[in-house]
């Protein structure tokens, strides 16, 4: 009897698994939308709507508008809900840089991952920067983005570090501000969106640029 019930809990237990991610990634797209459309003042009860859910679902599953946001812009960046479930050094995109041997390429494979970050996240991100003035709550969620954006650059600096690759003068740390600032959106919508480069132009300029900047070549 025992050995009849076990399969039918297994199943039944994947089944509210693949329910649970289901609601997620629902409650993940719909505010996304939402707050690409509307800003971060978007109220969670029209991003509860917009998903199918109660409110109170969006913040068991979230626990505030902080962290659904943050949630949503880790999702843009890695490219889908989905992705954002694999650890960061384990998606392809960086798989593909960490395992390059050369150093010059390898730049040049990270310089590739920023347009499209940039075209994915850059619309809640510009939202939230210009809507974060006069709001300190804002302004922390806004430092906490840019905090991990540097700890997540930063990270490819000391890689080039242990390689050994990385320019003789150049300090761990200044090669992370290097990266911090020559990948920020704001670098971005200076060349693209102001100037009218494409992502192609950016994208050749950004690797040539960290090139010259951390590798000295």
């Amino acid at each position: 009897m025992t050995e009849a019930v076990k399969p039918r809990r297994r199943y039944e237990s994947r089944r509210r698994a693949e329910q649970a991610e289901r609601t997620r990634t629902d409650i993940l797209e719909a505010a996304g939308v939402l707050f690409r459309d509307q800003g971060y003042g978007v109220p969670m009860t029209a991003i509860a709507a917009r998903a199918g859910v109660v409110v109170e679902t969006v913040y068991r599953i979230f626990g505030s508008k902080a962290s659904l946001f943050t949630a949503v812009v880790e999702a843009l960046l890695a490219g889908g809900p989905a992705r954002a479930r694999i650890p960061v050094e384990d998606r392809p995109a960086i798989r593909a840089v960490r395992d390059e041997p050369d150093p010059r390429t390898q730049v040049a494979r990270y310089a590739a991952t920023q347009p499209g970050i940039h075209r994915r996240a850059g619309p809640l991100l510009r939202a939230l920067r210009d809507a974060k003035a006069g709001d300190a709550e804002l302004t922390r969620l806004w430092d906490d983005l840019e905090a991990w954006r540097y700890e997540g650059q930063g990270r490819f600096a000391e890689r080039l570090a242990e390689e050994g690759v990385l320019r003789r003068e150049l300090s761990i740390a200044e090669a992370k501000d290097v990266l911090w600032t020559l990948c920020s959106l704001a670098t971005y919508d200076s060349l693209v969106r102001d100037r009218g480069w494409t992502d192609k132009r950016y994208e050749a300029w950004l690797s040539s640029s960290l090139a010259v900047e951390l590798l000295g070549c």
